[in-house]
């Protein structure tokens, strides 16, 4: 099964502004290779918080994500050490 990807406006206006153009290039081939086949194999779960949302990691930077059917939202796409502050904060 083919996934869409759909972006949190923040995604493409402050994350992927902020990253290198070479890890922003592994970012993107990891969505493309991993993500649009098979999500669930890739990704590992969240807990407390974040549970519902998913996590793919990419060197020192996360993607956190949920499923819903056909199509993956990407809540943010931000280095590890505050990742999770952020995403809380967007999933509103």
């Amino acid at each position: 099964m083919r996934y869409r990807i759909r972006y949190h406006s923040l995604v493409k206006g402050q994350d992927l502004r902020k990253i290198n153009a070479n890890i922003r290039t592994r970012i993107r081939t990891a969505i493309e290779t991993r993500l649009l086949d098979e999500p669930e194999q890739y990704s590992e779960p969240l807990r407390k918080t974040l549970k519902g949302y998913r996590k793919l990691r990419v060197g020192d930077y996360r993607i956190v994500l949920k499923i819903e059917s056909d199509c993956i939202y990407t809540l943010g796409i931000l280095h590890r050490k505050d990742v999770y502050k952020r995403v809380t904060q967007r999933r509103d």
